[in-house]
């Protein structure tokens, strides 16, 4: 299959890149590498020995778009691009409106366009907001509570919608949880720009000695040791699901939101232990005072993934920070200043 990856170059994207090409799929990725960098790609490249094509495009540029597609003529398209910090969503909103939303209906124009009838995009959990129960099941209400949150919503209500107009088209719209880890290589990983928005990057950082130590924001929630619990999912596994969903989406028709997680919360000091195993010795960390927002726990439902893709986790705790760890004590500054090594 010829599949068409926007943000592609970017963390989650680049994993799925090598299960793409691992699986012989022919790809190309359209990305403006705003938070990624080519040697993503060309790491790609080594580890499966495969090529593929890339182009430097922004999903801003509608023209841009409809070129790029029109040249590649995909038979499914999947869509990473976008921005993805809640923080500067709240102090940039026109931004995320900008990207997230204006840049997924140029894409359905481009794909129109190229009668390119499937698509699988990467949502979020965010979308669900406050949780009025857990775990969080697809059916659980949409009421996302910051900017970004907002724009994957809009999002995914522009991608149902394109779906139901459009003859046999198929949308399959993944909500992760809490991506972490690495490539088992080491090559490929999580590099984000500036501070760390989320945790296990940050005490990466922390356990590499980039960074003194951890604020672990409240230790008095009603979870096992009083801290916040998240679903993470390992990044391979997240890599896995979208194969799956390239896969279904070839044989159904419409539009189905799907959560992709363990189903298991994990507290954060047991994420700092699991941690600590992965490196060899001590994180850093002091406790701050709770986080407005913040809730105790959060995790999600699975059984649609397992029953619509046939999928589920494979990798627990303990893998996902041995992988993070090869990859941040590898490559402790990232990767190389965008230059392909």
């Amino acid at each position: 299959m010829k599949v068409f990856v926007t943000g592609g170059a970017g963390y989650i994207g680049s994993h799925t890149l090598v299960q793409l090409l691992a699986a012989g799929h022919e790809v190309c990725v359209f990305d403006n590498y705003c938070n990624s960098s080519p040697a993503a790609l060309a790491r790609v490249r080594q580890l499966t020995n495969r090529d593929l094509t890339a182009i430097d495009g922004d999903i801003r540029d509608a023209d841009a778009l409809t070129r790029a597609l029109a040249d590649f003529a995909p038979d499914a398209v999947i869509h990473f691009a976008g921005l993805k910090a809640v923080g500067e969503s709240n102090a940039m909103p026109l931004a995320y409106y900008q990207t997230n939303v204006t840049g997924t209906m140029n894409l359905l124009a481009a794909m129109d366009a190229a009668e390119c009838r499937r698509i699988v995009f990467s949502s979020s959990a965010t979308v669900y907001g406050e949780a009025r129960y857990l775990p969080f099941d697809e059916d659980h209400p949409v009421a996302p509570t910051n900017p970004y949150g907002r724009t994957k919503a809009m999002a995914e209500g522009v991608i149902a919608d394109w779906a139901t107009a459009t003859p046999a088209a198929s949308a399959v719209l993944l909500r992760y949880f809490n991506p972490v880890g690495a490539h088992e290589s080491g090559r490929i990983g999580e590099d984000p720009q500036g501070i760390p928005n989320n945790l296990m990057p940050f005490v990466a950082q922390v356990a590499v000695g980039r960074r003194d130590k951890l604020a672990i924001f409240g230790d008095d929630y009603e979870t096992r040791d009083g801290t916040g619990e998240r679903d993470y999912i390992h990044v391979v596994d997240l890599a896995a699901a979208h194969l799956a969903a390239i896969g279904y989406a070839a044989r159904a028709e419409g539009c189905q939101a799907i959560n992709v997680g363990t189903g298991q919360g994990i507290t954060v000091k047991e994420l700092v232990a699991a941690y600590e195993r992965a490196c060899g010795h001590p994180i850093a960390y002091e406790v701050a005072p709770r986080r407005p927002g913040d809730v105790a726990s959060s995790y999600a439902a699975t059984d649609k993934a397992e029953r619509l893709l046939q999928w589920r986790t494979a990798l627990d705790v303990d893998a996902m920070c041995a992988s993070s760890w090869r990859w941040q004590s590898e490559n402790p500054d990232g990767y190389p200043g965008g230059a392909e090594d």
